[in-house]
């Protein structure tokens, strides 16, 4: 009877979209061997196939009741959960839970990937980079980033992260004729490795505090330490804990965790550096929203101050310091530190009742940003240009191009007929009035202005009279076309029905 309560049920169904993921990248990097030369291209079709298939079981799982998979014996009674994003009864202990907030973000990512491998379908060739490596790579680091969303003890979740991370430092550097991509990829790797020892060393403090690594019981002993008389183990606990959220504060570029941000995206492949904007981006926000709503929980009152001091900074130094670029991808990099910092508005609340009714405005806000901010980068991937000066006048030469770059800018800066960007800025405002956090709201506010000059002054230079500088005429690769209408379709729809994202979680 011992032996057989430590045998562990795994539930094939709701890890099957990492498992196809998975097996898929090794799929494309055997595949890739055996092809001709003149039939590489396959590879990235072979790609769409597997993300798209990664997807069915996903949403399968979507309307079912979730159990949960990996789970010890249950050990501890009680559960601190996301609200309704964990039925009762469930283990407490379960390593990977695919419940309606796993599958959220496993769909944010699985859309992303494949927006990005529609981008660089056709770039691969004229940027010299291997395909089958490069989707190898991309697919591996998509699987860490299906795991990740689901994981639920501290092991999962770390494991996941670097397996976000690794491929991610190489995909950055496959431009091996470039130097700028090679320093790129060296930046990105080093403060990875800084940040993920310090979120190790945190991890093993919490560990050494509560016995656990699970969520759930680590959020009770957390819950005993903070309201006990054990001063010493409760500070060794604090301290785990601002340690361990440092890894994630990196992966989500916040303030001061951000240097990386400008120079990887600057120096990566553009498509590459749209899978960071995003798809690194909201794991990393999956992580942090797990942490701060499940096993960190009982310390929301010492998290809470904590992430809004990050909001603030974060927001406020990326708009300030994007006013003065004139590079467009390096213009998007600072834009995506300063909506970080709108979208760690809602984990900045005090106290439980006002996390969990509050943090949906989180989970829309990255469900539309993945969209606006794909397109971004994807139009500024068909223009093949990155001085904003290049803009000028693309209305007259590339008007498609043009109409699809100054609506996904209008939406990132919250303006009509942009409207899931407002809708999304006005949850978040909502959330931080509802916390009591009405001196973040007004940091916000004049955030949200700031940004109106950058935003409306790159849309203004596409409606310029084009100079010499205007990029060439030229007709975009289909796939890319292809790209940029999946974005402009998701940026319509959640600008006329944005409960669809906004009620999602």
């Amino acid at each position: 009877m011992a032996i057989s309560s430590l045998v562990q049920n795994v539930s094939y169904a709701q890890i099957a979209a990492p498992l196809i993921v998975a097996a898929g990248a090794v799929a494309v990097l055997v595949a890739e061997v055996f092809l001709p030369v003149r039939r590489k291209q396959l590879v990235s079709w072979l790609s769409l196939v597997v993300l798209a298939g990664a997807a069915a079981p996903d949403i399968a799982l979507w309307p079912g009741r979730t159990t949960g998979t990996f789970c010890m014996p249950q050990s501890a009674a009680g559960l601190y959960s996301l609200g309704a994003g964990e039925p009762h009864g469930m283990p407490s202990t379960c390593s990977y839970v695919a419940d309606r907030f796993a599958l959220i973000f496993q769909f944010v990512a699985l859309a992303g990937a494949f927006i990005v491998v529609l981008m660089s379908a056709a770039s691969m060739k004229r940027d010299r980079i291997p395909t089958g490596e490069y989707h190898f790579l991309l697919l591996s680091s998509v699987a860490g980033a299906l795991v990740l969303a689901a994981a639920r003890d501290l092991i999962t979740l770390t494991i996941a992260l670097e397996t976000v991370s690794l491929p991610a430092f190489a995909l950055v550097g496959l431009k091996r004729w470039s130097g700028r991509s090679s320093e790129a990829a060296l930046k990105f790797f080093l403060v990875s490795v800084a940040s993920t020892a310090v979120m190790l060393f945190g991890i093993s403090l919490v560990y050494g505090a509560t016995g656990n690594v699970h969520f759930a019981p680590v959020a009770l002993h957390l819950h005993a330490l903070s309201s006990g008389t054990n001063g010493p183990m409760r500070h060794l606990a604090y301290l785990g804990v601002g340690m361990t959220l440092v890894g994630f504060g990196f992966k989500v570029s916040a303030v001061p965790f951000h240097f990386w941000t400008p120079d990887t995206y600057a120096g990566a492949p553009v498509p590459i550096a749209a899978y960071l904007s995003v798809v690194s981006k909201a794991a990393g926000f999956a992580g942090l929203i797990l942490l701060t709503g499940t096993a960190f929980s009982p310390l929301l009152d010492k998290t809470g101050p904590l992430l809004a001091v990050l909001a603030a900074l974060t927001m406020s130094l990326g708009n300030l310091v994007a006013l003065r670029q004139q590079d467009a991808v390096r213009l998007l990099a600072w834009s995506t530190i300063g909506q970080a910092g709108y979208i760690l508005v809602p984990l900045a609340a005090h106290d439980s009742v006002s996390y969990t009714k509050h943090i949906n405005a989180s989970v829309a806000y990255i469900i539309m940003y993945a969209a606006m901010n794909l397109g971004a980068f994807a139009v500024v991937h068909s223009v093949h240009a990155t001085s904003l000066d290049a803009y000028r006048g693309l209305a007259k030469t590339r008007p498609l191009a043009s109409a699809a770059l100054a609506f996904f800018l209008l939406c990132l800066a919250g303006l009509p007929p942009g409207l899931m960007g407002l809708f999304a800025k006005v949850a978040v405002f909502g959330a931080a009035a509802g916390s009591h956090l009405v001196w973040l709201a007004v940091v916000m506010a004049v955030n949200v202005v700031i940004a109106l000059y950058y935003y409306l002054s790159w849309t203004a230079r596409l409606f310029a009279a084009p100079d010499a500088a205007t990029a060439s005429v030229g007709r975009s690769p289909a796939t890319l076309r292809f790209a940029i209408g999946l974005t402009m379709l998701a940026a319509v729809v959640f600008s006329v029905w944005p409960q669809s994202a906004l009620g999602a979680f």
